[in-house]
């Protein structure tokens, strides 16, 4: 299959310099002026050559401390054998590190012991464990577990654009009799709950609010466009990592706010005739629609 990405936006996405001028004119009366950067993002296909070590720091980051539990290098090198499908988003160039990546594994296909994957064989074992929805379907169902992460500070309106190359590479890759006719996709994601701080105030102790085991833990997602995946999902999970953690990590992680941040794992699974609708939903919701 021939390359397709362009590489720039595909959805024309507004870049800084657009947005600056837009907070100038409704900004016009302030005394301070802004700096703005103008940067465009630019789509690739996974480089085998220039984006392993990229993809294993937002692997890091997706799998948080359970990624010590799996071989990240393999997870990776899957990521790049298979080049004409998935996306990863860059700034610099196809030469720079990827600062987003987006793909789908099917898991049935790189567990089979001829294919010697073994990351894949722990992965699946772990998210069964996680979601026990998910083990008596892996006999007989074709799942494809979406893998995808993005720095923090990086706009969500990157996500729209790698969604939707994904449906246009599968349906290419089916075309020409590739293991991507999935029944199911199976997106893994993060999401956090807010817990009571360890760390008392400087003029007070630490405060009581959100008793009742943490207001029940009420999830929310680093990721918007997870909550709405979830509307389109069969069955949802949200889980504890297995890797223990200092009791003030929690306390680390938050930022100019009264209480912690315990980041978890979460997973939705969504029907195959349910994912376009799915990558539709997130588009609107993404765009402002």
């Amino acid at each position: 299959m021939a390359k397709r990405k362009s590489e720039r936006d595909p959805e024309d996405l507004p870049d800084a310099s657009e947005k600056g001028k837009q907070a100038d004119d409704d900004d016009s009366g302030s005394d301070e002026d802004m700096d703005m950067v103008n940067v465009d993002f630019e789509w690739f296909d996974p480089q085998p050559a220039v984006d392993f070590h990229g993809l294993k720091t937002l692997l890091r980051q997706l799998l948080d401390v359970d990624a010590q539990l799996f071989d990240l290098s393999q997870l990776a090198d899957i990521i790049l054998s298979q080049p004409l499908l998935g996306s990863t988003v860059k700034v610099d160039g196809n030469e720079t590190d990827p600062y987003a990546f987006l793909t789908v594994l099917n898991l049935e296909t790189h567990k089979a012991p001829r294919q010697d994957k073994p990351v894949i064989r722990d992965l699946t074992t772990y998210l069964s464990r996680k979601y026990p929805t998910l083990a008596p379907l892996l006999p007989t169902q074709q799942i494809g577990l979406i893998l995808t992460e993005r720095f923090i500070n990086m706009p969500h309106e990157i996500v729209p654009p790698m969604y939707t190359m994904l449906l246009e590479e599968i349906q290419w890759a089916l075309q020409e009799k590739e293991p991507y006719a999935f029944t199911h996709y199976l997106v893994l994601s993060k999401c956090y709950s807010e817990i009571q701080s360890q760390l008392p105030s400087n003029d007070a102790p630490p405060s009581k609010k959100k008793n009742k085991k943490e207001a029940d833990e009420e999830t929310f997602y680093f990721h918007p466009e997870d909550e709405v995946l979830r509307k389109y999902g069969v069955g949802s999970a949200t889980f504890e990592y297995d890797t223990p953690v200092d009791e003030g990590a929690s306390d680390s992680k938050r930022a100019f706010q009264e209480l912690g941040v315990k980041p978890k794992g979460h997973l939705v699974l969504i029907e195959a005739n349910k994912f376009e609708a799915a990558v539709e939903g997130v588009k609107s919701f993404l765009n402002g629609q």
